[in-house]
């Protein structure tokens, strides 16, 4: 709860920088694939895996070249639980991921139609486990494409996407000297790359 009233309040602080400057507004529509990815963690791993990414987003432009959005996505995937020495997975496989991302573009104009961008931004990732409910965690993406612009308010973006979460596994439990067992907190990081496309409805 914490991490999305932070998310929300530099929301809004863009927002209202943004309505400043005028800008115009866009909005996203986004669909992808997403490739798998093996997380590893004490005691064995979890393959989280491929499928389609959807969904959508509002961008607001500072400057011709710049931009701040904000978006949701989610993929429905299959999250097996592998354990050392045991080659089945345990459990109902089926989960998700939902991203709510606050992100900046930035567009190299070159006067022409197709314009080259890069972009990355930070956020929330929603992961919703088969067998323990949904937890949040820190995450991030990186993305560069290709946007063709047309006569109309409709844009066409190509995109490649790498998408990371920092995921809380656990606790490692060390001897201290002084204190006796202290009890550290264990992370993993997943990576996912997508391969995608944006459709863009630009409005003033």
């Amino acid at each position: 709860m914490k991490n999305l009233n932070l998310l929300a309040i530099a929301f809004l602080v863009s927002v209202s920088m943004m309505a400043q400057k005028r800008g115009s507004v866009a909005l996203d529509i986004y669909g992808s694939y997403v490739f798998s990815d093996r997380v590893d963690f004490d005691g064995g791993y979890t393959t989280i895996g491929d499928g389609l990414q959807y969904g959508a987003g509002l961008e607001f432009f500072t400057h011709r070249s710049n931009s701040v959005e904000i978006k949701y996505l989610r993929i429905d995937t299959s999250m097996p639980l592998y354990y050392l020495g045991s080659n089945r997975s345990s459990g109902n496989d089926n989960g998700a991921i939902n991203y709510i991302l606050l992100s900046g573009n930035h567009y190299f104009e070159n006067g022409g139609n197709a314009v080259p961008y890069l972009g990355g931004g930070i956020g929330i990732g929603i992961l919703e486990t088969p067998n323990q409910g949904s937890d949040n965690n820190f995450a991030w993406e990186i993305k560069g494409g290709v946007k063709f612009k047309t006569a109309s308010v409709v844009s066409l973006s190509l995109q490649a996407t790498l998408q990371s979460m920092v995921i809380h596994t656990g606790y490692d439990t060390y001897w201290n000297g002084w204190y006796g067992p202290v009890q550290v907190a264990t992370y993993v990081n997943s990576f996912q790359f997508g391969l995608g496309a944006v459709l863009g409805f630009n409005f003033k």
